[in-house]
């Protein structure tokens, strides 16, 4: 009885916030409208634009998940454009940092997967690596095609994680962080297991942290 409570409490409160999502969507498409009509171009305006309907779309297709067990809706991606837009939605996290984000992507492939699921994924990676920065630092993005299989890098030259964090990296509530809610990773691989994807830590030394996805590619 308590869980059907719940789970009818969670379905109300994400249709409400869905709603308020929209509102953000809505205003986003008047002001480019507005823009156009005054032949008002800029290019910084139209990518903030642009970057808040993405995250938009991504927080309202979480809130969906909410009303499914089935929530994995896989279709043919491009994985370079999906790098692309998660390199511009995390820009915002960079603040007052001096961090660059290098994307070294040789070649595009098309891949099938969650769209959403993975552009969340690597944004929290990206987002995790600007963190672990404290002043000046790097992220490098990268890709490699072997075996039907590519193989997306995201490192960084922050604070690398301790040994004993490692171990626990991926389990539901573990944080380092004061304010953090210890579900980010572990949602991430979860929903990169259902895609025949995969999501791992390669190495966290002083020099280099790299977090690795592995996703099947299309022929």
């Amino acid at each position: 009885m308590q869980t059907e409570l719940l789970q009818q409490q969670a379905r109300c409160i994400a249709h409400e916030i869905r709603n308020q999502i929209s509102v953000c969507d809505v205003y986003c498409e008047i002001i480019k409208k507005h823009l156009e009509k005054e032949n008002v171009e800029n290019e910084s305006i139209n990518k903030a634009l642009n970057c808040i309907q993405k995250s938009a779309k991504l927080i309202n297709n979480s809130l969906i998940d909410l009303k499914s067990i089935d929530n994995i809706k896989p279709q043919v991606c491009s994985l370079k454009h999906i790098i692309e837009d998660c390199t511009n939605l995390a820009q915002v996290y960079i603040n007052e940092k001096k961090v660059d984000i290098i994307c070294n992507i040789k070649e595009d492939v098309s891949v099938y997967a969650d769209e959403n699921k993975l552009s969340a994924c690597i944004v929290n990676l990206i987002k995790n690596g600007i963190e672990a920065i404290e002043h000046k630092g790097e992220i490098i993005i990268s890709t490699q095609v072997k075996d039907k299989t590519v193989r997306l890098s995201i490192s960084n030259n922050g604070k690398p994680i301790t040994p004993a964090a490692q171990k626990d990296l991926f389990t539901e509530g573990f944080t380092t962080k004061k304010t953090g809610s210890g579900l980010g990773l572990f949602i991430c691989k979860n929903n990169l297991q259902k895609q025949n994807a995969d999501l791992k830590l390669i190495q966290s030394t002083p020099k280099k942290t790299e977090f690795e996805i592995t996703i099947p590619v299309l022929d």
